[in-house]
């Protein structure tokens, strides 16, 4: 039987979805390109051998929710100092979407433009002081390395 696994995530409602694609053996080239250009309709789609599926799903189809919880925490703290919650969402996410467009198209590294952002004894300095004190870096690694453990315990039932 022929098959193509694809993973594709929920911004696929707005044309961005990430797709984590793979097939075997059977599906030949031209049906495997036909397929990816389907799911090109509506995002980005990238091979991945079958083994990093878990890792798609992890990084990928499970991690927007990750961002829509740090986009709300930030709107949050936002509306608490007295912006209007719309605002604040609306500012948090354009805030995120810049800065994944600036890894995208740069190809720089993350930390190196996080670096751009941060002045010797500044204020964005003392934020991710914070955000390390409190294990941002480690909490989101430990999400995204129990999301896909857990779909590799659901799928090897």
């Amino acid at each position: 039987m022929k098959i193509v696994r694809a993973k594709p995530n929920t911004p696929a409602i707005v044309g961005e979805s990430m797709t984590g694609i793979c097939h075997n053996d059977l599906v030949t080239h031209e049906e495997f390109v036909d397929v990816c250009n389907l799911m090109r309709c509506f995002g980005v789609v990238e091979e991945v051998p079958e083994n990093l599926m878990d890792v798609v799903i992890a990084v990928s189809s499970s991690s927007p929710a990750y961002v829509f919880m740090f986009i709300e925490a930030m709107a949050d703290a936002a509306s608490a100092d007295g912006m209007p919650r719309a605002q604040a969402y609306e500012f948090a996410a354009q805030a995120v979407l810049g800065s994944a467009k600036m890894i995208l198209e740069t190809g720089k590294h993350p930390g190196e433009l996080k670096d751009m952002v941060c002045s010797p004894g500044g204020t964005t300095l003392e934020a991710i002081r914070v955000l390390e004190a409190h294990g941002l870096r480690s909490s989101v690694f430990e999400a995204v390395k129990a999301c896909a453990a857990h779909c590799k315990k659901i799928i090897d039932k």
